[in-house]
C-alpha cells in the first residue's frame, strides 16, 4: 500500500511539473525556472526581488524570464526597449493589472474593463497642470492646519510625521473636508488601517484573503469608510465655494454607475497616498542628511517666502515655480527610490532583442534599476539634485531615462498633482521647522516590487518651530 501511495505521489509530481513548466523554446528569453512545480523560482525571487533582478541580468543578459507561482515574468532592462514596453499594441496594461485590482479592491473583472478607461481619463483631466491652481490654495491651507498640530517641538519618526500631516490634508483636498480625519484619534486610526493595507498591498494583490487576515480586515474597514464618503459626495455640492470646484470624489460619483463605486474610491485614495508619502519622506531625509542640499534648499525657500511668517504660510503655484531646487530634490528622491517594477501583459507574440516573448507573459520594467544606468545618470547611487537642471521642467519634460511615472497612454494620470503636493509640503515643513536627524539615512528595503521603496530601518528626527 505504501509503495502504491509513493508511486502515485511521484506520478502526480511529475505531471504537475510537466503542466507547470512550459516547454523550452529556442526563441524565448532565458528562463529561471527553479525546481518546485508551479512555484518555480518564487521563493528565491520573493526573498529580495530587486537583488534577484540585478543578479539575473548579470547572468542572463538584458531580457530574461522568471517562472514564479505559475506565471512567466519577463524583464526588459535596456533603455532602447522601454518604448516598445510602453507603446507596443502587443502589450496591454489593463490585462496586467485586472487581477491585482480585483484582489486589492474587490472590483469585478466586468466592472474594471468597463470603467477603468473613464476613471483614468477623469483623473488625467482633473489633475492637469492647468487645473492644479484650483486645488493648490486649499491644499496649502490644509497643510498649514495639520502642520500646526505638530506643536512647537517634538521627536518622532520622520515617516510617521509626514503621514500624520499628509494623510488628512490630501484626503480633504481630493475627497472633501468632511471626509478627512478630523482629530488626532481619527487620524491615528486611519493611519494604522491604511498602513496595514498599504504595506500588505503587494501580497494582497497575489494571495487569497484567507492568508492575510489582518490585511483583509483593514481593507474592508477602508471600503466601509469609502462607502460613507461616497454618500457624502453624492450630495454633489461644491467643496470649495469660492471657485465652485468639486472634489475628485464628487466627479468619480458621476463616472462610476455600479455598486463598486466605493471600491474605485479606495483605489484612488491608495494611489494618491501610497507613493507620495514615502517619496516625501525620502526627499526630506536626503535633504536633511546632506548639508549642502539643505543649505541650498533653505536659501531658496527663504528667498522666495521671506516676507511671510511661519504661521498660515501661503505657497502659490507661482512661488513653487521659483523653488526649482526643492523640486530637483524631490525628483532625485523619486529617481533613487522608484518602484521595483511596472507591468504589462503580452497579448500577441512580441519581438524584443533576439527573442520572441509569448502571449500571456507578464512583461516587466524596473524603474528602480533603470534609474541606475550610468549612461543616463552618472554616479547613479549619489543624491545629486543638480542633475535635474538639465531637464526642461517648465515644459514638464523629465530627464531621458527617467521612467518612474511610466509612459504611453497609461502614464500615471496623477503625476502632476503628486509633484505639486510633495513640492508644497517639503517647502512648508522646512520653512516652518528646524530638524535634527537622530538616525543615519536608512537604506531602501529590497523586499518589494510594487510602489516606492520603503526605508529599511528607523529615521527619527527632533523638530522645533522656527
Amino acid at each position: 500500500m505504501d509503495i502504491i501511495l509513493l508511486v502515485l505521489t511521484v506520478f502526480i509530481l511529475v505531471i504537475s511539473a510537466f503542466l507547470s513548466f512550459p516547454k523550452k523554446n529556442p526563441y524565448y528569453p532565458p528562463c529561471i525556472r527553479g525546481w518546485i512545480p508551479w512555484f518555480g523560482a518564487a521563493f528565491e525571487f520573493g526573498k529580495a526581488p530587486l537583488d534577484f533582478i540585478a543578479q539575473a541580468r548579470a547572468k542572463h543578459g538584458p531580457v530574461f524570464t522568471v517562472f514564479a507561482a505559475g506565471k512567466r515574468l519577463t524583464f526588459v532592462t535596456l533603455h532602447e526597449d522601454f518604448r516598445t514596453f510602453f507603446m507596443s499594441k502587443d502589450v496591454d496594461f489593463e490585462q496586467a493589472v485586472q487581477e491585482p485590482v480585483h484582489n486589492t479592491a474587490s472590483i469585478s473583472k466586468e466592472s474594471f474593463y468597463k470603467f477603468h478607461p473613464a476613471c483614468n481619463s477623469l483623473i488625467k483631466g482633473r489633475l492637469t497642470p492647468g487645473n492644479l491652481p484650483l486645488l493648490s490654495s486649499h491644499l496649502c491651507e490644509e497643510f498649514n492646519c495639520h502642520l500646526e498640530l505638530l506643536g512647537s517641538k517634538g521627536t518622532d519618526g520622520l515617516s510617521d510625521l509626514v503621514r500624520s500631516v499628509m494623510y488628512p490634508a490630501v484626503m480633504s483636498n481630493l475627497l472633501g473636508k468632511s471626509n478627512s480625519p478630523g482629530c488626532p484619534a481619527t487620524v491615528q486610526e486611519f493611519k494604522e488601517k491604511f498602513r496595514i493595507y498599504d504595506e500588505g498591498f503587494e501580497y494582497g494583490s497575489q494571495l487569497p484573503e484567507i492568508f492575510l487576515r489582518k490585511w483583509a480586515k483593514s481593507k474592508h474597514w477602508l471600503l466601509s469608510l469609502l462607502g460613507d464618503m461616497v454618500i457624502n459626495a453624492e450630495g454633489n455640492s461644491p467643496e470649495f465655494p469660492e471657485n465652485g470646484t468639486k472634489t475628485l470624489l464628487q466627479h468619480l460619483v458621476t463616472t462610476i454607475t455600479d455598486k463598486f463605486l466605493p471600491n474605485y474610491g479606495l483605489l484612488m485614495l491608495w494611489a494618491s497616498l501610497a507613493n507620495a508619502i514615502p517619496i516625501t519622506f525620502w526627499a526630506l531625509a536626503f535633504i536633511l542628511s546632506s548639508p549642502s542640499a539643505y543649505r541650498t534648499a533653505m536659501e531658496q525657500i527663504t528667498a522666495v517666502l521671506k516676507d511671510q511668517g511661519t504661521e498660515r504660510t501661503a505657497v502659490t503655484a507661482a512661488e513653487l515655480r521659483e523653488l526649482s531646487y526643492v523640486k530637483w530634490c524631490i525628483l532625485e528622491a523619486i529617481r533613487l527610490r522608484a518602484p521595483g517594477a511596472i507591468t504589462r501583459r503580452v497579448v500577441r507574440p512580441l519581438r524584443m532583442q533576439n527573442y520572441v516573448i509569448p502571449p500571456g507573459d507578464m512583461l516587466m520594467v524596473s524603474p528602480y534599476w533603470a534609474h541606475r544606468n550610468p549612461k543616463y545618470f552618472p554616479d547613479p547611487e549619489e543624491f545629486k539634485p543638480e542633475r535635474w537642471e538639465k531637464a526642461d521642467l517648465v515644459k514638464n519634460v523629465f530627464l531621458e531615462g527617467f521612467v518612474a511615472f511610466g509612459g504611453g497612454r497609461n502614464q500615471c494620470p496623477g503625476r502632476w498633482y503628486a509633484l505639486m503636493e510633495m513640492h508644497m509640503f517639503v517647502t512648508l515643513i522646512l520653512y516652518k521647522y528646524e530638524f535634527t536627524l537622530l538616525d543615519p539615512l536608512p537604506s531602501p528595503s529590497s523586499l518589494h516590487l510594487v510602489g516606492t521603496q520603503q526605508p529599511d530601518g528607523p529615521c527619527r528626527v527632533q523638530y522645533r518651530h522656527r
